[in-house]
């Protein structure tokens, strides 16, 4: 039996037709600008992690939420004038929050936890070599 190109092309387009759409939708909503509120809440929570786990010394933790406070400020300050911000405010306040990202990271990831993690090597061959 032979299968005829319009027998094979036409489901094909319709799957097309389906999806073309979804595929759209979704392009758009990730090129959608994140918010500012998001952003900071979602680097709260970093902060607030790394101190449960121990990446971060309780005054590491208070330096962040500090800076994250002064970004808050700045914001509600340049909202002041009418709510909205203009695009020069929020590019501001975008290069804040990536430098407050960047330092969030960087006392994540700082020498204290190679330090601690040393401790437990050390540790470990104290443990270990006991037993030889």
């Amino acid at each position: 039996m032979r299968v005829t190109l319009k027998r094979l092309l036409a489901p094909a387009l319709l799957v097309g037709a389906l999806v073309a759409p979804l595929a759209g939708a979704a392009q758009a909503q990730s090129s959608k600008p994140r918010s500012i509120n998001g952003r900071e809440r979602r680097q709260e929570q970093r902060i607030r992690q790394g101190e449960r786990s121990g990446e971060l010394t309780r005054s590491e933790a208070e330096r962040l939420q500090a800076e994250q406070a002064r970004i808050r400020v700045d914001e509600a300050y340049a909202r002041r004038s009418g709510g909205e911000l203009t695009a020069k405010e929020r590019a501001r306040i975008e290069r804040e929050e990536s430098k407050a990202s960047k330092d969030i990271y960087k006392q994540k990831h700082d020498a204290q936890e190679n330090e601690r993690r040393e401790e437990r090597r050390e540790e470990w061959r104290e443990r270990h070599h006991k037993r030889s």
